[in-house]
């Protein structure tokens, strides 16, 4: 499983016309699914990005997590974060997960975040999605399962 997750001013998620999610201040999640992740990974794998402390204290230093600050999330699946671009100029897909099994765990996902206390906007998956944000900082950390 990997994810980038942008610090962000407000972010939102737009298909054919309709927003179906919006945030203001806190995190934007681009989330892919690998072939044999599970919801223990997903777990371990969320929890790790709602402590990660990347929000400013009085002092200026990155020392708050998302749950200090009342952020909320945008969480949008993104297969295209499994592709593997080593080889020629097309990417391959064959390590991402099939839709169904990958559409259950992002599914568990969000209501993994919203059980932790977290306002969870989403995307819809497996729609074209059209993703608008403004990056604090620019803050961007990348996360893989396999290294933590």
């Amino acid at each position: 499983m990997r994810a980038v997750v942008q610090r962000v001013l407000s972010a939102s998620c737009t298909v054919g016309g309709r927003i179906t999610g919006a945030i203001d201040h806190g995190l934007l999640i681009y989330l892919g699914v690998d072939r044999g992740d599970d919801e223990a990974v997903m777990q371990r794998l969320i929890g790790k990005i709602l402590r990660l402390r990347c929000f400013a204290d009085d002092e200026g230093r990155m020392n708050l997590a998302l749950s200090d600050t009342g952020g909320k999330v945008l969480i949008i699946s993104q297969f295209t974060l499994s592709a593997d671009v080593r080889h020629g100029n097309r990417p391959s897909f064959d390590r991402a997960e099939e839709p169904g099994r990958a559409k259950a765990l992002y599914d568990k996902a969000v209501e993994h975040i919203r059980a932790c206390g977290i306002e969870a906007e989403t995307g819809e998956f497996g729609e074209h999605m059209e993703i608008s944000y403004i990056n604090d900082g620019p803050v961007t950390f990348i996360y893989d399962s396999a290294l933590l």
